[in-house]
């Protein structure tokens, strides 16, 4: 019987052996299969990740020994350990260390980093305004961005120039596309509301590999980090497949209520400006519509509602998303107005109570209110992000001038309530610039 015991104990024993050793070779082979682009990538992605974003791509030095915590002289060379069998180690090596640097360096190779990606049309005179809109992205989002940009052939060297500029900060990509339409109807969509407006109406079908898009207008600023309205994906339920806010607050200065010859959708319409979509299920769908009793994918329905209601609208592509959005109310999220703050919001006296609790989250400056003195509360807010460089210092002084500047606003209903305009923009800037390069 001590006989039988012992032959298996001796064969539990070479079992345990045969599987450490077989982790072993899988984790080598995982960690030749993942690690195709070299070290400078991980490095960039690990710095990215423990640095909590744009400042630690830019600062200095690595991650390397003397930045490990508890670093002593141990575990000084991590190649020499990174998948290494434990008992396999140098005598001068750590090996518990050397097991925690090697858990994270692979959990960072099967966990990229999520990215955002945000798209715009440009058109005309749009460029500087554009470039400012990134800029306020940039600043304080956290998560890198992709950018979209949709822009006329003469732009395109332009905006090129401008972003390869700011390659230095690591924090995003960009492509840039040309205006299109679909070339059976282009010059009927061109010409809709505003030259190239609606380019937006075909993101879904052009971007056929990307997920999820924020889409904004160039006139929009970011006063929150981006990564807070992209989070509002996680909320969509199961038959939401865009997100935007309301075109009014206040239905007796409401548009759509009073002036509209065609449906819409809620009470007083929504706004385009800043839409969220998740554009895979936007491709899936099909959506109930007026025209036949057939449902229709995106791609179909388009064409027939402008034929439809094209001389009923108004405000080109947004009337057709209300169009389709009153049909399928149950397909559309709807987000405060803080999200999406325009002058109508304050242009009779104030009427968005979320922006007054909380502040403003994205600022939405339509009918050229950064570049007229009709609303100079917009028109101060813009300038200052469109002077604001990306140094850290630049950024955290932007707030004193700027607030100076609203003050002087206060004989307009905008200017009144002024503090709605630097309540968010004071807590971005002080979570994301809070500490000064030396302390970091």
């Amino acid at each position: 019987m001590r006989r039988y015991l012992r032959v298996v104990v001796l064969c539990l024993a070479c079992g345990f052996c045969s599987l450490l050793y077989a982790f072993s070779q899988l984790a080598v082979s995982l960690e030749e299969g993942a690690g195709g682009g070299g070290g400078k990538p991980q490095a960039a992605v690990a710095s990215w990740l423990a640095g909590g974003g744009r400042g630690a791509v830019r600062g200095t030095g690595g991650a390397g020994p003397a930045a490990h915590p508890g670093g002593s002289g141990r575990c000084k060379d991590f190649s020499l350990c990174y998948w290494n069998p434990y008992w396999m180690l140098p005598s001068d090596v750590c090996g518990m260390n050397c097991f925690w640097e090697a858990a994270f360096r692979y959990s960072l190779k099967i966990q990229p980093v999520e990215k955002m990606h945000l798209a715009v049309v440009a058109c005309g005179e749009r460029l500087e305004e554009t470039m400012t809109m990134l800029k306020s992205a940039i600043i304080f989002s956290m998560k890198p961005l992709q950018f979209h940009i949709f822009a006329e052939d003469q732009l395109h060297h332009s905006f090129k120039d401008r972003l390869d500029s700011w390659s230095f900060l690591q924090t995003f990509n960009y492509t840039l596309y040309p205006i299109t339409f679909p070339s059976e109807n282009a010059a009927e969509w061109k010409k809709l509301f505003k030259p190239c407006a609606s380019q937006r109406l075909f993101l879904p079908l052009i971007l056929k590999e990307v997920d999820s898009l924020l889409y904004v207008d160039t006139d929009i600023l970011f006063l929150r980090p981006v990564d807070d309205i992209w989070s509002l994906l996680k909320k969509f339920h199961s038959t939401q497949i865009a997100a935007m806010a309301p075109e009014h607050e206040e239905p007796r200065i409401g548009w759509y209520n009073r002036f509209a010859r065609h449906p819409y959708y809620g009470k007083t319409g929504v706004n385009s400006g800043v839409m969220l979509m998740n554009m895979t299920r936007m491709r899936r769908k099909y959506f109930k519509n007026d025209m036949t009793t057939v449902r229709l994918q995106w791609g179909d329905i388009l064409m027939p509602l402008l034929k439809k209601y094209k001389l009923n609208i108004t405000w080109g592509d947004q009337d057709l998303l209300n169009i389709v959005f009153f049909h399928n109310p149950e397909s559309l999220f709807v987000f405060p107005c803080q999200w999406n703050y325009r002058p109508d919001h304050c242009i009779y006296g104030s009427n968005c109570q979320e922006a007054e609790e909380e502040g403003i989250f994205i600022l939405h400056g339509n009918r050229g209110v950064y570049h007229d003195d009709k609303q100079p509360a917009f028109r101060a807010v813009y300038e200052a992000l469109r002077n604001c460089s990306f140094e850290d210092d630049n950024i955290r002084s932007l707030l004193k001038p700027l607030e100076l500047e609203l003050q002087k606003t206060v004989h307009t209903y905008h200017g009144k309530i002024y503090k709605i305009f630097i309540k968010q923009l004071a807590k971005s800037v002080r979570d994301r610039y809070a500490t000064s390069p030396k302390e970091k």
